[in-house]
């Protein structure tokens, strides 16, 4: 896989890698920027929802969960002095449904963090990392009731 940033003056830039898309990279104005994008250490918290949000869904349509709605938070700590690594991270699981298995849901996040999901075997490594689910019992998060809520490591 290859990456590139491409500089479009003060601190901005767009990235792009082998799949052709591209992402705004961006400051704040505090520190010379122009509010016009993500930052870097958001898009390293994005990469790690976003790898295994795509593993958990679909290990739960494999197992026949009727998933209606699904999201996938990390919340990180940081280090206050420089280079402000991430310290600890939390990444909750929300899944709503009809008759959604606690089982499968917990399964499906071991497979990712364990098989599966390459960004959380890296920064598991370097920082711990805490797995949180809430199960709903309904079509959207908004109408839902949350009926099951739990914890893996």
């Amino acid at each position: 896989m290859n990456a590139k940033v491409d500089w479009k003056g003060k601190l901005s830039f767009t990235c792009s890698s082998d799949s052709g898309f591209e992402v705004p990279l961006g400051a704040s104005p505090k520190v010379g920027g122009d509010d016009d994008g993500f930052r870097p250490m958001e898009l390293m918290a994005i990469s790690l929802a976003g790898c295994t949000a795509m593993d958990v869904i679909s290990i739960l349509k494999k197992k026949r969960q009727e998933v209606s709605d699904f999201q996938v938070k990390v919340e990180t700590d940081r280090a206050v002095q420089h280079p402000k690594v991430f310290t600890s991270a939390v990444i909750e699981y929300h899944v709503s449904g009809k008759d959604i298995s606690e089982s499968a849901v917990s399964r499906a996040m071991e497979l990712s963090a364990d098989t599966y999901c390459p960004a959380q075997a890296m920064i598991g490594k370097i920082i711990p990392l805490s797995l949180k689910y809430f199960i709903y019992e309904g079509d959207k998060f908004s109408d839902a009731k949350l009926v099951i809520e739990g914890q893996l490591k």
